[in-house]
């Protein structure tokens, strides 16, 4: 199953647009896939990127992309003795999570059709593999 996700006009330098791609990526893994993201583990998962040079579509092409989907083991257990004194008896439960992560991307480019026959390329990154790695602010 492919989910279709329209990428809103890109009026920013072309420096900037492959950073925003990335991040749009990331964002998209927040709005649910489905079914996709109940399947156990933590995989790859397609979608339709659909990008446009500004407003009216002036230039404008589709890719398919990979994004990481899934499930990660976390657990949580009574801290220890150490953990609870250096809390002042604040903290008394450990959790440890693990968060589904890109591991590995690969660049691809997209050929944007533009009015009047003209042609733009358009690189971006998308995710080759995904594991399951501690989590981290930056990564979600």
């Amino acid at each position: 199953m492919h989910t279709q996700v329209e990428v809103p006009p890109l009026q920013v330098p072309m420096a900037c647009s492959q950073t925003l791609l990335l991040c749009l990526l990331a964002l998209a893994l927040h709005g649910g896939w489905g079914g996709a993201a109940s399947t156990p583990g933590c995989h790859l998962h397609a979608f339709n990127v659909t990008v446009r040079s500004d407003r009216q579509g002036t230039c404008q092409g589709s890719h398919v992309a990979q994004a990481c989907v899934g499930h990660c083991e976390s657990s949580a257990f009574p801290s220890r003795l150490s953990v609870l004194v250096a809390s002042d008896y604040r903290h008394n439960i450990t959790s440890v999570s693990q968060c589904c992560t890109i591991r590995g991307m690969s660049k691809v480019k997209v050929r944007l059709q533009c009015v009047g026959g003209q042609w733009e390329d358009l690189d971006f990154f998308t995710a080759r593999t995904c594991q399951c790695d501690m989590c981290r602010l930056s990564r979600h």
